[in-house]
């Protein structure tokens, strides 16, 4: 009975043990998030329910706000140039995410195939360095119609000069085109990264089998990189539908609206109109699209499930 008793003595020691272990363990944890918490709270969260607030009233940022209830929702399911400016926003997104998400998989692919040298992903990763303004900048001057770069290269093969950034019809592929430059190295490396993950001895047995290098690709290759693409995919459309400092350098909405934006209407509607309270609830509104965007990606491309599970 003596040795009994001291063993389940010594058994509770050690849970108590184990349960402080795990407290000390917690504790540690919640420290290192808190430095994030603070700031996801001071910057985000507060601004947010701020943000939601502005968006009930009338307000010009010089006077006092004025509560209106949902009257700002009201006009902006009424509003044509909302609308507007939302599909010229997702024609950009349509232009943006298939090109560079297909160029970033096959850059990463041929990384993981025929280099992995520090100097390739650096020269990869060097347009993402740059601030997006002097990227802006660097592109409005080659794409000028008298002296830019790119229409003195046309002019050598006989092709007359482009508008560009000037036509209603070019203004949007060119805006994507630059940030397609900017960004395809980026996210062929967060690509690249997802390839180190899967086994090489699963392209080894389906050598054995006989696979072409195309029937890999699509059978082994997109599959097991799901997770990392659902991931690029998510953050790249949110990033998109958030383009405005390449607008605002380059275009500013014009020619004829063709590049105003979902943001670019929300800087007009705040700091040229000064109504701030209709700026904020496109802000509520966009947020609330993006946020069930977000919700369907992640749920019909399975991104909680692993194929190599």
């Amino acid at each position: 009975m003596e040795q009994t008793a001291d063993v389940m003595q010594k058994q509770n020691v050690r849970s108590a043990w184990l349960k402080r272990g795990r407290t000390n363990e917690s504790l540690l944890a919640y420290l290192f998030i808190l430095p994030s918490l603070i700031g996801f709270i001071t910057f985000y969260a507060v601004p947010a329910v701020r943000g939601l607030m502005i968006s009930f009233t009338n307000w010009d940022l010089l006077g006092e706000s004025q509560f209106i209830g949902f009257a700002n929702y009201q006009q902006l399911i009424q509003d044509d140039q909302f609308w507007q400016s939302l599909q010229v926003t997702l024609y950009y997104v349509l232009l943006n995410i298939p090109l560079q998400t297909a160029l970033a998989v096959g850059l990463a692919v041929l990384m993981d195939r025929l280099t992995q040298s520090l100097f390739v992903r650096g020269v990869l990763i060097l347009p993402w360095l740059i601030p997006n303004v002097v990227v802006a900048l660097l592109w409005l001057w080659m794409l000028d119609p008298s002296l830019g770069l790119i229409n003195q290269i046309l002019g050598v093969f006989g092709i007359p000069r482009q508008p560009f950034l000037g036509s209603v019809e070019q203004s949007m592929p060119a805006i994507a085109g630059i940030n397609i430059w900017r960004h395809v190295g980026y996210t062929a490396l967060l690509i690249f990264a997802g390839l180190q993950t899967i086994p090489k001895d699963v392209y080894e047995a389906a050598a054995i089998d006989g696979a072409t290098e195309r029937r890999m690709f699509w059978s082994i290759t997109i599959p097991l990189l799901r997770p990392v693409l659902v991931f690029v995919l998510v953050t790249t459309i949110i990033g998109s539908f958030q383009i405005f400092d390449t607008i605002a350098i380059t275009t500013q909405g014009g020619p004829v609206d063709a590049t105003r934006v979902i943001y670019w209407y929300m800087y007009e509607q705040a700091f040229n109109r000064f109504n701030m309270g209709y700026a904020t609830t496109v802000a509520v509104a966009l947020l609330t699209i993006l946020i069930i965007i977000t919700i369907i990606q992640l749920r019909y491309l399975r991104a909680d499930t692993s194929d190599l599970a």
